[in-house]
């Protein structure tokens, strides 16, 4: 190539990344701006807020901005803040584990109160948690973002320890397991041999990650030569391999025909025998047992405990054991003082960082509104995302809402077309956008 040829290229992804970084900081992807430079809004309200993961940490920000005089509080005994969305990245060998690794007492804002400790019960008849060290807190208006909890129990057999052993994957758990879940691969990848994917009944985090994980590792398998050595399968729990229709019969077409991998619908995980590497599956004509080389487990989710044995969670319907709120206004029905964000929430869809990043400003701007006495100004549309990656260097840019309408924040990228530039958005750029999501700034 020559010097001009050079120049021309290099400019040209210039301003291509220029230009996604201005749309990524002022559209859908990843949500919406952080309110203007208003007048902080007077009060003594004390706030407390349950979680310090995106949801948590983001709305801590944007309400210590907007308020002055506010007695703010985030109760999490987690230090490390992980970077969940790189996990399949790191899962499939693109990162290292530290890659997605910080520390939140770098996210928590100037004037709020980090108590590291968890909750162990919820109150709000009497406006108070009490944590697992005993002490009870009081507030006025709570903010519950706690995340989810991952019932591996629920699968018999299964275990956090099992990842990495034993040809066991899962993306989910941890950094340190979505590393081993890379060295697990490595036998499938040199070799070949029967590699399963799942995916349990049920809400999950991240739906599409059991879909990049297995369509990644299938090219890695490929690049190494020994695709014809391999067998691959997806095991949905439904008949459905994704919650978008367009999308779902775009993967139903493309993973039989252009990926050569094989669908077994209706086959929730019920049971693992590492020693012997086999699976077992629920399926409605009863148990079928499957042998493998290489599995990745996903793991039954939850709200955690102490959402869903308590007053604030959904008591019954397609939500139960979730917390409950109003879909849009993501206020707490039954207690008006109470609001939800992340994957907690009792919503058709929304667990993903980029639905955190829509909510995010939703709660804030509705609680201010709250403390102020005025109707609720903001409400969520169900917006959510997910950069379906298809293989290294493409991906779709999947966007959707409640009414699972396609809502593209990109007009020149088409989301039914696997291509370079979602990768790059996913791979580049979104992690930056993520870290000022936690400081309330996107």
């Amino acid at each position: 190539m020559s010097g001009d040829q050079t120049h021309d290229a290099g400019r040209r992804h210039f301003l291509v990344s220029s230009a996604l970084a201005a749309t990524v900081a002022g559209t859908g992807i990843p949500a919406l701006l952080a309110e203007g430079d208003a007048k902080a809004v007077e009060t003594r309200a004390r706030i407390l807020i349950i979680g310090a993961g995106a949801a948590g940490l983001g709305i801590a920000a944007r309400l210590a901005r907007a308020l002055t005089g506010a007695e703010i509080t985030v109760v999490d005994r987690r230090e490390r803040h992980v970077y969940q969305p790189g996990l399949t990245l790191v899962a499939t060998g693109f990162w290292d584990s530290d890659h997605v690794l910080d520390r939140n007492a770098r996210y928590i804002p100037r004037g709020v109160t980090w108590v590291r400790d968890a909750v162990a019960a919820f109150d709000p008849s009497n406006n108070r948690v009490e944590t697992a060290g005993g002490e009870w807190l009081d507030y006025d208006f709570l903010v519950i973002a706690p995340g989810v909890q991952l019932d591996f129990d629920a699968i018999e057999g299964m275990s956090p320890e099992r990842i990495g052993r034993d040809g066991i994957g899962c993306v989910y758990a941890e950094p340190g397991h979505a590393a081993r879940t890379w060295d697990a691969a490595q036998a499938l990848i040199d070799g070949g041999g029967v590699a399963l994917f799942t995916r349990p009944p049920g809400d999950i985090k991240c739906a599409g990650a059991p879909l990049k994980v297995m369509m990644l590792l299938e090219d890695a398998v490929r690049g190494a030569g020994n695709r014809d050595r391999a067998d691959f399968h997806y095991l949905p729990p439904g008949e459905a391999l994704f919650s978008q229709p367009e999308i779902d019969a775009f993967l139903q077409e493309y993973l039989p025909h252009s990926r050569n991998i094989g669908v077994e619908q209706s086959h929730p995980l019920s049971a693992i025998d590492p020693g012997r590497r086999q699976a077992t599956f629920a399926t409605p004509d009863g148990p079928r047992t499957l042998d493998y080389d290489f599995i990745h487990v996903v793991p039954p989710m939850s709200a955690p405990e102490v959402v869903r044995t308590s007053d604030l969670a959904w008591a019954e319907g397609p939500f139960r054991g979730w917390l409950e709120v109003d879909r849009h206004t993501l206020q707490h029905p039954r207690y008006p003082n109470v609001f939800g964000a992340g994957d907690v929430v009792g919503t058709p869809i929304g667990k993903t960082a980029a639905s955190v990043k829509a909510q995010s400003p939703v709660v804030a701007q509705n609680l201010v509104a709250a403390i102020q006495g005025r109707e609720l100004p903001a409400g969520w549309n169900g917006y959510t995302s997910c950069p379906l990656i298809t293989e290294r260097g493409q991906a779709m840019l999947v966007e959707f809402d409640f009414d699972m309408n396609i809502t593209p924040s990109f007009p020149f990228i088409d989301p039914f077309q696997p291509q370079w530039l979602p990768w790059f958005l996913k791979h580049r750029m979104l992690h930056a956008a993520y870290n000022a999501m936690l400081r309330g700034r996107v």
